[in-house]
């Protein structure tokens, strides 16, 4: 557990394990602060603030894709202005690494998303609504 959770992958979890105890998942939390330990540890969940509803709906497509790509698929509710990321390992009822490697990994896409919002940002100005 010594090893970055930004630096790792997700694994695939076949089940047949026991989820994370509170305190394996209190020493993944420290890699992941900004989230929420939820339901006795057995998931892990992160509200994000947005401007409008266009961002977060981007914020969203953008946690989406991530989460293509890693193979772990996180509960996402949004709507104007917010957006709320809730992680759990469904095969194991509980908590995983691969569920706090995702909640690390969040955070260089919000900053890949900052720079995509300014520049939609620029070109919607450019157009005239009647």
């Amino acid at each position: 557990m010594t090893e970055a959770l930004a630096s790792k992958t997700c694994t695939p979890c076949r089940g047949g394990i026991p989820p994370l105890t509170r305190e394996q998942a209190e020493l993944f939390h420290a890699q992941a602060p900004d989230w929420q330990l939820a339901e006795e540890a057995h998931r892990i969940e992160r509200s994000f603030r947005f401007r409008n509803f266009r961002e977060a709906l981007t914020f969203v497509q953008e946690i989406g894709e991530l989460a293509e790509a890693e193979g772990h698929h996180p509960n996402i509710s949004f709507g104007w202005g917010n957006a709320t990321v809730s992680l759990q390992t469904k095969k194991i009822k509980g908590l995983h690494e691969n569920d706090f490697i995702m909640a690390t990994a969040e955070f260089p896409v919000r900053a890949q998303l900052r720079k995509h919002i300014s520049k939609v940002r620029h070109i919607s100005k450019r157009r005239c609504y009647n």
